[in-house]
């Protein structure tokens, strides 16, 4: 998903829709990225885009220390094991992944699942960010779960459940498209304010260049805990 190649794209009505999208964000001023017009700006994802970045920003340095054979480990939250927005209809499993033989964060090839960035924070943790992304479609043209992701807006409810105990619950802050090769240095941070951030691709599609060639990225902050 950070470097997602399929040959097939989204479906046409999908794809004018976003084209459509753009347009009118460019006319409000709103920039030139391609997928849903951005939103955010909130107290709480400023503090999160301003946390100190982690020692290595890429999953693949991440990952060649994360449990370590004798590197201690702090307590953690239990994995998570569903993600759902309701408003927004995304109801997906989640499975434990890492990083490809690229050395990019590791998607899913089941479009239908969700994949947590395993070498990071999990949803609920005290710091950090807790990555979960996913494909946009498939190879056969089948929409993925997370093309939910195009159509979530500020205060939607997130919750996350866990293998064991209460789910995590967040409300969405921001969301905004950037270059897949381009992340923020903050989407990966092990340090500063806890949040949940979903990944997903998003248009234009250019199978000359391995496919889509931007990232759409949500946003969540934690909600106060019944």
């Amino acid at each position: 998903m950070t470097r997602t190649t399929h040959p097939r794209r989204l479906p046409a009505v999908l794809l004018l829709a976003l084209a459509l999208a753009v347009l009118l964000n460019v006319a409000a001023g709103g920039g030139g990225s391609a997928g849903p017009e951005e939103f955010g700006g909130s107290t709480a994802a400023r503090a999160a885009a301003e946390a100190p970045p982690p020692a290595a920003t890429s999953p693949k340095a991440e990952s060649d220390t994360a449990g370590a054979p004798g590197a201690p480990e702090a307590a953690r939250p239990d994995p998570p094991e569903r993600l759902r927005i309701d408003r927004v209809g995304l109801d997906a499993p989640v499975v434990p992944t890492g990083v490809d033989e690229d050395g990019a964060a590791e998607v899913p090839d089941d479009p239908a699942r969700a994949g947590w960035y395993r070498f990071g924070p999990a949803p609920g943790a005290e710091r950090g960010s807790a990555v979960l992304l996913g494909h946009v479609d498939s190879r056969t043209g089948e929409l993925g779960a997370l093309v939910a992701l195009y159509e979530v807006r500020a205060g939607d409810e997130v919750t996350v459940e866990r293998r064991h105990g209460t789910p995590a619950r967040f409300e969405v802050s921001a969301r905004r498209v950037v270059p897949k090769d381009d992340l923020p240095k903050e989407t990966f941070a092990r340090a500063g304010p806890h949040v949940l951030t979903l990944i997903t691709c998003a248009p234009p599609y250019d199978p000359g260049r391995g496919g889509y060639q931007n990232n759409v990225i949500v946003t969540a902050v934690p909600v106060s805990r019944d």
